[in-house]
């Protein structure tokens, strides 16, 4: 159990700590010399049954409250100490607050000094000070009156903490490791040191971890938790790791800064949260009010984004977006506080809710519906009510990094729930059983349309069908379903294009005895230099836009490319030049390699070579520099079939980009190539 203390300066935190443990908590020189806890303090007690509590000592003056909030974070139990000769003051009250807005629910009150201040006295204070509590989660906490002086009373407050600490509920260690930094230090002989209090999951000796936001990786060589060595670390603990690893050093790490499992790494800087203000403030929240935030042990400058037209009135709590200076990390369901931006007064607090939060429709009613999901704190029931609204998919390994689940957590909840998972190369995402069967029902009758509508093309590009579809799926995730409906021979996929598994493109009995004339011409010896569309209509005596129209058919249909105007080769034929255009690069001690080197492999002269070299450029195949060019590995695939779990619609332009999209229009004319491309623009994948 960690407990932590509360309350004014010259209240008596430190001398408590040092009654209950034995143990000094100022350690700095100024705070001998001063006589007041200036930073944070530790101390730990053994308790009968062998297990040890932890003791974080908080400065109580107003100048030094940022220190306070940092080590509030992550206490299961508080102290919250009061002077029977002074009563409650100032930062008595703001403490009292910031616990409150922490979540903390569990503490006692202790009242100090009781050898200066009289009985009637002593009742007087606590009667005002279970008036104060009464409002707060600590409403029914006990007083407990002692001395550090005479010894009254420590032997009673000691006992209960015993107790207390096998009735604290035991943080889940199952999720995912987080520790949030509170010091960093160098120890000789050992190396850089970070210490702080285990949020979540558990770390052992020889673990890699991450420290966020800066992306520094690092090896545990050592633990010390709750004061002692050990071989792991778990939730709930206070920790002192031992770490190494390139850029570790003690000014690499800061307070504020997050050692977590390397899959939780995913700074952010835009937060939907859910704000509390204070009944005490003078005046509302307005839109964009700068503030400081202190989540875990950082301290951030940000402003608040009303998700209302109606500013945040005093004693309001409402969801409202936190836009950071800089990233930090966190987890939903993280609590937080908010001080004014010379962080001189306390105005508010709440709970993370969405660490992923929107820049644009931001007030929508949909997205205040996955608002209210996001408040649920049980990551079973949030995700099915996510599910249930739109979109109606979620991103699986999103939504478990974000509230730091496990593996073993994530897989439990699938298979409680009737959720339909399929994986994408990023992750994973996921659908309830309805939905999926609904986008199952309705893109199979998109297909069916567009089939009747254009019998004579080989399917709809994979964009288009896309934007026809609700639930709206990003690419990878649209990729995943098609390729399992491809499993149960539902649909196929010919590149880029989808059509039902029962569509099949012919020819008519015409052009195909033309396209049999055609072919010889364009493939065997002469494949490299095949005659342009003007000649091949001479040479066969047929017509010129006859020639032209078959062509541009069989382009759409995957089986030939427009490499230029009216010269088409093979698909074989393209695919075969990029395996040349690899070979060259890879005898080349830098990986590059000229026209002149191309056109001596493939033996078609400069005037056919250079186009060629032109239409690699065109598409991303090659990249040129001058007189050289060297291949792009990420783009070899653009004139290949897509293999089942490949994904490299994201490498190639994205969603909003049209680069890469199978319903680019073509430059010429502009006009909208039905259903894909056409081979002057980019060439199905």
């Amino acid at each position: 159990m960690i407990i932590g203390t509360a309350g004014h300066i010259d209240h008596g935190k430190t001398s408590l700590v040092r009654a209950l443990t034995g143990v000094e908590t100022d350690r700095l020189r100024e705070e001998k010399a001063r006589g007041i806890s200036i930073d944070l303090g530790f101390a730990y007690l053994p308790a009968p049954d062998g297990a040890v509590l932890g003791f974080v000592d908080v400065p109580g003056h107003e100048k030094f409250v940022h220190n306070m909030l940092a080590g509030a974070t992550g206490i299961d139990f508080v102290m919250l100490v009061v002077a029977a000769d002074d009563g409650v003051k100032p930062q008595t009250l703001e403490h009292l607050a910031i616990v409150d807005l922490l979540g903390i629910e569990r503490g006692i009150v202790v009242l100090t000094k009781t050898d200066l201040a009289t009985p009637a006295r002593q009742a007087e204070v606590s009667a005002e000070i279970a008036r104060l509590l009464q409002p707060t989660q600590l409403a029914d906490a006990q007083i407990f009156p002692v001395s550090t002086v005479t010894g009254d009373g420590i032997a009673e407050l000691r006992a209960h903490l015993f107790d207390a600490a096998h009735s604290i509920r035991t943080r889940a260690a199952s999720g995912r490791f987080r520790l949030s930094v509170d010091r960093s230090f160098t120890l000789t002989g050992a190396g850089t040191i970070v210490t702080g209090t285990i949020l979540s999951g558990a770390v052992s000796v020889g673990d890699r971890v991450m420290i966020s936001p800066n992306g520094l990786a690092a090896r545990v060589r050592s633990i010390h938790a709750q004061n002692q060595p050990s071989a792991n670390g778990v939730a709930g603990q206070r920790c002192a790791l031992n770490l190494a690893g390139d850029g570790i050093t003690k000014d690499a790490i800061s307070r504020g800064d997050m050692v977590l499992d390397p899959e939780l790494h995913a700074p952010t800087s835009r937060i939907d949260v859910e704000l509390r203000l204070l009944a005490s403030e003078a005046k509302p929240v307005a839109q964009w009010m700068p503030v400081r935030l202190f989540h875990a042990s950082s301290d951030i400058g940000a402003r608040v984004v009303l998700l209302e037209d109606a500013p945040l009135a005093p004693g309001e709590a409402r969801r409202v977006q936190m836009v950071l200076d800089r990233p930090i990390a966190a987890a939903n369901g993280d609590r937080f506080v908010v001080r004014d931006t010379t962080s001189q007064r306390t105005i508010g607090g709440g709970t993370l809710l969405d660490l992923r939060a929107p820049g644009r429709k931001r007030r929508t009613p949909e997205r205040l519906a996955q608002l209210r999901a996001h408040r649920i704190a049980d990551p079973d029931a949030a995700l099915a009510m996510l599910l249930d609204i739109a979109p109606r998919f979620v991103e699986l390994s999103a939504f478990a990094r974000d509230r730091a689940l496990s593996a073993s957590q994530l897989q439990e909840i699938v298979a409680r729930r009737s959720i339909v998972a399929s994986p994408t190369a990023d992750g994973s995402f996921a659908m309830s059983a309805p939905a999926w069967l609904e986008l199952k029902r309705t893109l199979l009758a998109k297909l069916q349309a567009f089939h009747a509508d254009n019998p004579d093309l080989p399917g709809i590009g994979l964009e288009r069908l896309r934007l026809q579809l609700e639930p709206r799926l990003p690419a990878p995730a649209l990729l995943s379903v098609l390729h399992g409906l491809v499993r149960g021979k539902d649909i196929a996929l010919d590149g880029a294009w989808v059509r039902l598994a029962s569509h099949e493109v012919r020819l008519t009995d015409d052009d195909e005895k033309s396209w049999a004339k055609i072919a010889p011409l364009i493939g065997g010896a002469e494949r490299f230099r095949p005659p342009r569309v003007r000649d091949i209509a001479t040479l066969l005596g047929l017509r010129e836009t006859e020639v032209r129209r078959l062509l541009k058919l069989l382009g759409r249909m995957g089986r030939i490319d427009e490499v230029a105007l009216d010269h088409f080769f093979l698909r074989a034929t393209v695919a075969e030049m990029v395996g040349i255009v690899v070979d060259l690069c890879e005898a080349q001690p830098l990986a590059q390699f000229t026209a002149s080197q191309f056109r001596d492999r493939v033996d078609n002269g400069r005037k056919v070579a250079i186009p060629i070299l032109e239409f690699f450029d065109r598409h991303g195949v090659t990249l040129r520099r001058g007189d050289l060019r060297r291949v792009n590995k990420h783009r070899l695939d653009l004139f290949r079939r897509l293999s089942e779990g490949e994904n490299k619609l994201k490498a190639s332009g994205g969603e909003s980009s049209p680069v890469g999209r199978p319903d680019f229009k073509s430059g010429r004319g502009r006009e909208p190539v039905l259903g894909g491309f056409d081979s002057l623009s980019l060439p199905p994948r």
